[in-house]
């Protein structure tokens, strides 16, 4: 496309030609190859014209025409009109980082011969990084891309510390096969960046791909540090993986990282999620003298999660004993496991003490408190609790109320609540079904109608909610009504036997069973 047709264009529509170009200019993957196979790749990153196309020509292009684009964004920045200025402009589009507060110099340097050369650069390797760090923390995908591409562009793109910051970059954007190609595409590696990518795809639960990098890691002639294991544990932590996470305990040990107190929170966190509470029980015990609150909020955690509420309000007790400051994390782990087993006095004694250890509650304190209450049945309570609170309920809070509705049949309070939340989220699919079931039990067929028409009308399913079992090492997942597995049949015989047993031991579900056929988890 002709650069005169460009600046005709922008002298007619200043500021939505320019975003329009910055935008143009940022639409697709700066990468050559790469030969991982992993998940398909996002269409955000793969639209419109390769970025390729403008910012990188071919060698037999002069370096003059290389830089008219560049220049035609400086030209426009530097235009009179009163729409926009270039800093706003800059804002908008994600730019607000300290490394473009002057954005003409900023392009100028990048636009100069002695730049984009890659044997003269003198553009900063550190600015770039804190730039790209900026726009990780800020999910500003688009922006980060265009930097990526001025990496490339100027020939830092082969320092480590850019390519560490494009792998976080990716990584943090959830752009896990970007994150893998850019790491691929790095002439060299350090342990930050080995570190970086297996915590790229821990943070997406993916356990079998950080195991890989890992071996590959070892493998070469860098040493994991502390840091790549506790990345490593976090993505034991988050896929259940117990097996795997024992084997990187065993790493942890053997490279003498197991004294070092954020590794064992770690583990101990690992431990509970996976199902070992005696594990990470024993390394609690193993620490005393050497914990710190994130210690203390772990096997809270861990005990509230596996039904351990007597434990729970015990450590509780013993952090006030022992002098140990108490914050938010604290406090939601106790009143999480006070909900769970039912101790409403205990609970809400937790929570007016909130105050008094100088800790203000927020919404996920106040939407303990509420639960605690509907699952006891206080549902009038809890919802006065509700319009009585300081800060405006969110839609966990609404929600929280709602099922505490159903599972007690208080139809009325239930439609307030469903109501409520449907203000808060018009899209949640799983509310409106709720909210049919509720006026179909008052009788408001009408109603009901409705509801289910705005459904089909705008297309709202529920997601089924996913669980995992680890067997020998290996993560089996599965769904409500998935009928994948090759044992399906086998599984819902077995599955029936329980209940039957169940039954026979006088178990009473909590929900009726005509309410389980429309449950939407």
């Amino acid at each position: 496309m002709n650069i005169l047709f460009f600046k005709s264009i922008i002298r007619r529509n200043s500021w939505f030609t320019l975003k329009s170009v910055v935008f143009f200019l940022s639409q697709s993957s700066p990468f050559s190859s790469y030969k991982l196979k992993l998940n398909p790749p996002s269409n955000k990153l793969n639209r419109a014209l390769r970025i390729k196309d403008i910012f990188i020509s071919s060698k037999s292009t002069h370096f003059t025409s290389r830089q008219n684009h560049l220049r035609l964004i400086q030209d426009f920045l530097e235009t009179d009109s009163d729409q926009f200025t270039a800093q706003n402009c800059f804002n908008n589009l994600g730019f607000s980082d300290s490394s473009t507060e002057n954005l003409p110099v900023f392009f100028n340097d990048i636009l100069e011969p002695s730049c984009t050369n890659k044997e003269n650069s003198k553009f900063n390797p550190i600015v770039l990084s804190n730039a790209l760090s900026s726009c990780a923390s800020k999910h500003n995908l688009c922006g980060g891309i265009q930097y990526h591409c001025l990496a490339i562009k100027t020939g830092v793109f082969s320092n480590v510390y850019v390519g560490s910051s494009l792998v976080a970059f990716y990584g943090k954007s959830g752009e896990l096969e970007k994150a893998y190609k850019a790491f691929e595409e790095m002439p060299v590696k350090n342990v930050v960046s080995w570190t970086t990518i297996i915590a790229g795809f821990a943070q997406g639960w993916q356990i079998d791909m950080c195991l890989e990098l890992y071996n590959m890691m070892k493998n070469s002639t860098l040493k994991p540090n502390d840091f790549t294991l506790t990345s490593l544990l976090s993505a034991c932590t988050g896929s259940g993986a117990l097996g795997q996470g024992r084997s990187a305990h065993c790493q942890v040990i053997q490279m003498g990282f197991d004294s070092y107190i954020y590794i064992c929170n770690a583990l101990i966190s690992m431990y509970c999620k996976c199902g070992s509470v005696e594990d990470a029980i024993f390394l609690f015990e193993k620490m005393a003298g050497n914990t710190d609150i994130v210690s203390w909020n772990s096997m809270i955690a861990g005990y509230a999660q596996h039904g351990f509420a007597m434990e729970v309000v015990e450590l509780y007790g013993k952090m006030k004993d022992e002098k140990i400051k108490l914050d938010a994390i604290t406090f939601l782990g106790v009143l999480s496991s006070c909900r769970h087993a039912g101790l409403v006095e205990q609970g809400c004694a937790c929570f007016d003490s909130m105050i008094i250890h100088g800790v203000k509650p927020a919404e996920d304190h106040y939407s303990c408190v509420v639960d605690l209450l509907g699952r006891a049945g206080l549902l009038q309570e809890a919802l006065d609790f509700i319009l009585k609170m300081p800060i405006r309920p969110n839609a966990v809070v609404w929600g929280s109320l709602l099922s505490s509705c159903r599972l007690h049949g208080n139809i009325w309070i239930g439609i307030k609540a469903a109501e409520s939340r449907l203000l808060l989220e018009p899209e949640c699919a799983a509310t409106h079904v709720q909210l049919a079931s509720l006026y179909a039990s008052a009788k408001w067929w009408d109603e009901a109608a409705r509801v289910r028409k705005v459904m089909k009308d705008r297309g709202l399913k529920t997601n089924p909610g996913y669980s995992w079992i680890e067997i020998k090492n290996e993560l089996y997942r599965f769904r409500a009504e998935d009928k994948s597995n090759t044992n399906a049949k086998g599984i819902l015989g077995v599955l029936s036997c329980l209940v039957d047993h169940m039954k026979m031991l006088g178990y009473v579900p909590e929900m009726p069973e005509e309410d389980i056929d429309d449950t939407f988890f």
